[in-house]
C-alpha cells in the first residue's frame, strides 16, 4: 500500500477525471461521479406534514432533511428544509416525493429543475454575429461611461471621438462587450431626462457600429433610450431596473434583444440609505426568478437573458461579499451570471482606498467571483481583467498551447 490523498472535488466532472486516472470504465465513471457529489437544496417554508414526510423520504435513500427541531410535535408551525442527498440520490428521492401529498410532487419538478440547471450547460448563443460558449471562457463587458461624473474620469463626456477610441482600445485589450451610458447610477445620483440621456448616447452607439465588431449594451431603465440605442446599432439593454419599467420587456421582446436583469433595492437617490434584508442571496433569487418568468411570459427567449445580482446597488459592504461567496447558487436561474465591482465602495471600505486606488481590489473580487460561477465581468480596466480572466480559466478549463 501506498501514501493515502484526501481529494477535494466539488464537480462531476472533476470526480470523472479522478476516476479516469484510476481506470474506470465510461459508464463506471457516469454511475460513480453521481455519488461521489452531495448537493444541498434549500427549501422554504414547507407544512410540518411535508416536512416530516420528506426527511423520512431522504433517510429512505441514504440522505437526510434538517428541519426546525420543532415541526416533528407541530401541525402548525412551517419550518424550513435543508435537503443533503447526492446527484444520485436526489432521482430515486424525487420520484418518491411524486406520489406524496401537501405540494411534494410540485416540490419534486422544482428540485428536478434547479438540478438541472446547476450541473447543465449553459447553451452557446449569438450576440451581434459574435458566438459566447459559456462553457469555454469568461467574457469581459467593458465599461463606457459617457456621463460627466463617472468613475473612468477620462473626459469622454461629449465627445463621442473619444468614446469611440476608447471603445477600440479595450476591444483591442480583449473585451467582449462594450456597455455604454449615459445616466450615471452610483449612490445618491440624480435622475437625467431621456432627450438628455439620448443625446449622450445615441451618437456614441452610432459611431461605435461603424469601428468596432462586438456586442454593443446599452445601460439604461429607460424604454425609449432602449429603443433608440437598439436602433442605432445596440443588441443588449442592461437594465438596473431589471425590467420594471413600463414598457421595457416589450421593447426588448419586440426588437429580439438580449437583456441583463439587475436586482437593485431602492433607486440609485435612495438605495444605500440603510439597505436591510432578512436573507440577501435568497431575496435577490426570489426577484431576479420572478423577473426572469416575467420577461419569459413577455416574449423574450430564456436564452436571451442574462442576470446581474446588482452589486452595490442597495447593499452593504458585507452584503456585497456575502453575495461574492454564494454567487454560484444563482446558476439555479439557468442564465449567465453577469457581475460588477469594477472600483466599486465596497472595495474602497475594505482597502481604505480611493477611487482611482482599486484595481487590485477589483481584481481580488473580479477572480473570486469567476470561481464562483460568473459568466461575464463588467470592469472598467479591460486589460487587466483580460489577464486575470484568461488566467483562471486555464486553471479552471485546462490550457491548450
Amino acid at each position: 500500500m501506498d501514501k493515502i490523498e484526501v481529494k477535494f472535488l466539488s464537480e462531476r466532472k472533476e470526480v470523472e477525471e479522478e476516476l479516469k486516472k484510476i481506470g474506470c470504465s465510461k459508464r463506471g465513471m457516469e454511475i460513480m461521479s453521481r455519488k461521489a457529489i452531495t448537493r444541498l437544496i434549500k427549501v422554504r417554508n414547507l407544512d410540518p406534514r411535508a416536512a416530516n414526510i420528506l426527511k423520512q423520504e431522504c433517510l429512505a435513500v441514504g440522505g437526510d432533511a434538517a428541519l426546525a427541531w420543532d415541526s416533528i410535535s407541530s401541525n402548525s408551525r412551517k419550518t424550513d428544509a435543508l435537503i443533503i442527498a447526492t446527484l444520485a440520490q436526489y432521482p430515486i428521492l424525487l420520484n418518491k416525493l411524486k406520489e406524496q401529498p401537501f405540494s411534494l410532487k410540485k416540490l419534486s419538478y422544482e428540485i428536478e429543475k434547479a438540478l438541472t440547471n446547476i450541473e447543465g450547460y449553459l447553451p452557446k448563443v449569438k450576440i451581434a454575429g459574435k458566438e459566447f460558449d459559456f462553457r469555454k471562457r469568461t467574457y469581459i463587458m467593458g465599461i463606457l461611461n459617457v456621463t460627466p461624473d463617472s468613475f473612468s474620469g477620462d473626459g469622454i463626456y461629449k465627445n463621442p471621438e473619444l468614446a469611440v477610441e476608447k471603445a477600440k482600445r479595450m476591444v483591442a485589450e480583449g473585451a467582449d462587450i462594450i456597455d455604454v451610458g449615459g445616466e450615471s447610477s452610483r449612490p445618491f445620483s440624480k435622475r437625467i431626462s431621456a432627450e438628455e440621456e439620448l443625446e449622450r448616447v445615441i451618437p456614441v452607439i452610432e459611431e461605435l457600429r461603424k469601428h468596432i465588431d462586438v456586442p454593443i449594451s446599452i445601460d439604461t431603465y429607460k424604454p425609449e433610450v432602449a429603443e433608440e440605442a437598439i436602433k442605432a446599432g445596440a443588441s443588449i439593454v442592461n437594465d438596473i431596473f431589471g425590467l420594471r419599467k413600463e414598457g421595457m420587456v416589450d421593447v426588448v421582446s419586440r426588437h429580439k434583444a438580449y437583456v441583463i436583469i439587475m436586482h437593485m433595492k431602492g433607486t440609485p437617490e435612495n438605495m444605500q440609505i440603510n439597505p436591510t434584508y432578512h436573507d440577501v442571496v435568497a431575496e435577490i433569487l426570489e426577484f431576479l426568478e420572478k423577473q426572469v418568468n416575467f420577461a419569459i411570459e413577455n416574449g423574450i427567449p430564456k436564452e436571451k437573458i442574462i442576470v446581474d445580482p446588482g452589486i452595490g446597488f442597495g447593499k452593504t459592504v458585507e452584503h456585497n461579499l456575502e453575495i461574492i461567496r454564494h454567487l454560484k447558487e444563482f446558476k439555479i436561474l439557468g442564465c449567465p451570471i453577469l457581475i460588477g465591482v469594477s472600483r466599486k465602495s465596497f472595495i474602497g471600505k475594505v482597502l481604505n482606498l480611493d477611487v482611482s486606488e482599486r484595481l487590485e481590489g477589483t481584481l481580488a473580487a473580479v477572480a473570486a467571483s469567476v470561481l464562483n460561477g460568473a459568466n461575464i465581468v463588467r470592469v472598467h480596466d479591460v486589460k487587466e481583467n483580460f489577464r486575470v480572466c484568461k488566467m483562471l480559466d486555464a486553471i479552471r478549463f485546462g490550457f491548450a498551447e
